[in-house]
């Protein structure tokens, strides 16, 4: 039997280890190599993953912040938007004073506005919020010199009135943004005195207050006119009546029936003449009654010339041969006739006193007729007084705490 060859085998044995330990070198010394190379790709992907996060993080979080941004923005609109009264309605309306309309176009616009009780009625049945304002109307040349003496007036209750200028289309506000007469002139023409452009410049006021509905009582003031008591006793005793207050008598003196032109009847008789302050207070439905006349509105324009003034006799007069039963028939604008002359008295800073503005507010006694059917004795006949000069402010307001109730 053939033995194997033992130094064979010893050689193949030792060629077998001697491989076999080059490889487990070989081991050793690529083990901690991989580890480091998998240790190293470990990290790599660790922080490309890490990167691709913050990435993605800081993206959703300005997203967020951006939704956030955008939704409280479109929040406080929506918030801006619903709010009917205050000061928010307001802003609002501030933008809409001015616009491109002629009187025509206005009055026009004003006709298709809905009756003043369908407003009362939504009012009542549907949106608790709608106000009553009063519009509080100012013709003047220029400036308000006392505006003042106003803003202490309506401090405090924005919502529940509203602001309309009519001045010289060439005068140059200087209020300030914290004025309630800041921004608040509508677009106007000149007006000339004595003439029918100081009726037209009312009838433009009107109309222009009358645009929003929640006016509900209209004041005519000029520049020189002051109030007589704070704004919650004054808003009281206009919205607690449905009667309008216009001054209407019949002068049978020259400076009244003399002036009547026998060319406006038949349409207008002397029997109807008319004479009275053009310092008025209206309820809309006798505002729009005002804006929507053409007939006798023309007449007076053609044959009302001085010494014939039609703003002393074309409202007074429509008034009483149409709707005399809306009216009072008596001014709330107190002025002082007793110094005789064609205008009345001026008051300077020596006439301002508490006893003078005392006097003139609690003058004398007239019916008052409320809103529920009320008839009763009232010691508050006059609202406001004119005419007081721009050196009355200082002590107007000096005495406007005490003696008017509001300010300081």
């Amino acid at each position: 039997m053939h033995k194997p060859n033992r130094s064979l085998f010893h050689l193949t044995m030792g060629i077998t280890d001697q491989k076999s330990k080059k490889e487990e070198e070989h081991l050793l010394i690529s083990k901690p190599l991989r580890l480091i190379l998998l240790q190293n790709g470990n990290l790599v992907l660790r922080s490309f993953f890490f990167i691709i996060g913050f990435s993605v993080g800081l993206f959703l979080c300005l997203q967020l912040k951006a939704f956030h941004m955008s939704a409280t923005n479109t929040q406080q609109t929506l918030w801006s938007t619903l709010l009917f009264n205050h000061s928010t309605t307001l802003e609002i309306k501030q933008d809409l004073l001015q616009h491109n309309m002629t009187d025509q176009e206005l009055f026009t616009k004003i006709s298709s506005l809905s009756s003043p009780s369908s407003w009362f009625w939504r009012r009542h049945n549907n949106d608790e919020k709608m106000v009553v304002k009063v519009a509080f109307m100012f013709l003047t040349g220029g400036g308000l010199p006392l505006a003042d003496l106003w803003d202490k007036f309506f401090q405090g209750h924005e919502g529940f009135y509203s602001i309309y200028v009519h001045t010289h289309p060439s005068f140059q506000e200087h209020y300030p943004e914290t004025s309630v007469f800041y921004s608040r002139s509508i677009p106007s023409q000149a007006v000339y005195w004595g003439t029918s452009t100081m009726v037209d410049a009312e009838r433009r006021l009107l109309a222009n207050a009358l645009l929003d509905e929640s006016n509900q009582r209209f004041v005519l003031l000029s520049d020189s006119c002051i109030p007589l008591f704070n704004f919650t006793t004054i808003y009281d005793y206009l919205t607690g009546t449905n009667l309008s207050y216009i001054g209407s008598f019949d002068d049978p003196r020259k400076p009244g029936r003399g002036r009547y032109n026998p060319k406006m009847y038949p349409q207008i008789n002397i029997t109807h003449w008319r004479k009275g302050s053009q310092w008025f207070e209206t309820t809309r439905e006798l505002a729009l009654n005002i804006i929507e006349d053409t007939v006798y509105y023309k007449i007076f324009d053609q044959y009302c010339k001085p010494p014939c003034y039609m703003d002393e006799h074309y409202i007074p007069t429509f008034v009483h041969m149409l709707h005399g039963e809306m009216s009072a028939n008596r001014s709330l604008t107190w002025v002082d006739w007793s110094r005789g002359g064609p205008h009345p008295g001026r008051f300077i800073w020596s006439d301002v006193t508490d006893e003078f503005i005392n006097r003139i507010r609690f003058t004398d006694k007239c019916p008052y007729y409320g809103r529920d059917g009320e008839n009763i004795t009232s010691s508050k006949c006059v609202l406001f007084a004119r005419k007081f000069t721009k050196e009355t402010l200082e002590p107007l307001l000096r005495i406007s705490p005490l003696v008017l109730g509001f300010g300081p």
